[in-house]
């Protein structure tokens, strides 16, 4: 389910504005957490494993960035779930014969085999005969919401330079970087049950997309991080993502590269150029994917999808 969060109060001295960007921006992260679209391909006759369209069997696994909060339509409050999330899309491209959607905001990679109260554990959505899967988790593993109200306080107090940055890295230890290493054996583990559990399933890992401008560039009056720590939470979650692939890599499945299609399209980004919002909306969930974000991420697992 997802978590709550206090929201801070505005600190002395800041504006009205930023105070509330502040707020959403914590909020949002709580969760976990178009003018140029990526165009969505139409149903296309894929072959999965030698297997005809119609024998696909997809099952889909993971966080809030996969479950599509605040994204019409939602068809589950528990868990914040769209029915045009990226697995409800491929779901309809490859024209799978049986698709299980068990993904939800605020999972963790513990909730992959352990209850998420009162959500029962994911993997025991797969059978036997799944021969698709996706997974896109391992976010919540680092207490993003946490980095981020910490990062969003120290924007206030120091707006200039990078204080976040410096908070995680006292005495020269990478604090997030422990963390992605931390969680580098739990995604293995989640891997390999994942085979053990559905032996014929092509297994497709999903990345994040990019949340902050690539450049580095800050955006203060959306997101009131300090703007130093804005090219730094970018190469927190590079690392993450990095690690994704490699974890992949070494074990048996697919790693899909949502980060690159999604540059140029942060949430510093206007209204209908931006793929992920500053706050809740009509389009999405605060610091998650919109509708337009989903349909990229959508084309990134099909192009993974051997044929």
């Amino acid at each position: 389910m997802p978590a709550t969060v206090q929201h801070p109060a505005p600190l002395p001295g800041a504006s009205r504005p930023a105070a509330r960007a502040g707020i959403a921006a914590v909020a949002a992260l709580a969760a976990l957490a178009s003018a140029a679209p990526a165009a969505f391909a139409a149903p296309v006759e894929h072959r999965l494993g030698g297997q005809a369209a119609e024998d696909v069997r997809y099952v889909a696994l993971g966080d809030s960035f996969s479950s599509g909060p605040g994204v019409p339509e939602q068809t589950d409050a528990v868990c914040g779930r769209s029915s045009s999330n990226y697995p409800s899309l491929v779901a309809d491209a490859v024209g799978a014969a049986s698709f299980t959607d068990v993904t939800c905001a605020g999972a963790e990679t513990s909730h992959m085999a352990a209850s998420q109260e009162p959500v029962p554990p994911q993997l025991d959505a797969l059978r036997p005969d799944t021969t698709l899967v996706t997974l896109g988790v391992g976010g919540n593993d680092l207490d993003l919401t946490g980095v981020i109200t910490r990062c969003v306080l120290l924007g206030y107090l120091a707006p200039q330079g990078s204080p976040c940055k410096r908070s995680f890295t006292l005495f020269g230890t990478d604090e997030i970087g422990a963390r992605v290493n931390a969680t580098a054996p739990r995604i293995e583990a989640v891997l390999a049950e994942i085979h053990a559990r559905s032996p014929q399933a092509e297994v497709l890992l999903v990345g994040y997309p990019a949340l902050f401008p690539d450049d580095g560039t800050a955006c203060r009056q959306t997101v009131p991080l300090a703007t130093g720590d804005f090219p730094w939470v970018r190469d927190k979650e590079k690392q993450l993502n990095a690690m994704l692939a490699q974890q992949a890599g070494a074990h048996g499945a697919t790693y899909v590269d949502t980060y690159g299609p999604s540059v140029g399209h942060d949430v510093c980004k206007p209204a209908g150029t931006r793929w992920i919002e500053p706050e809740d909306t009509a389009q999405g969930a605060g610091f998650h994917p919109n509708a337009a974000g989903h349909r990229s991420m959508a084309d990134a697992v099909l192009a993974s999808v051997t044929g």
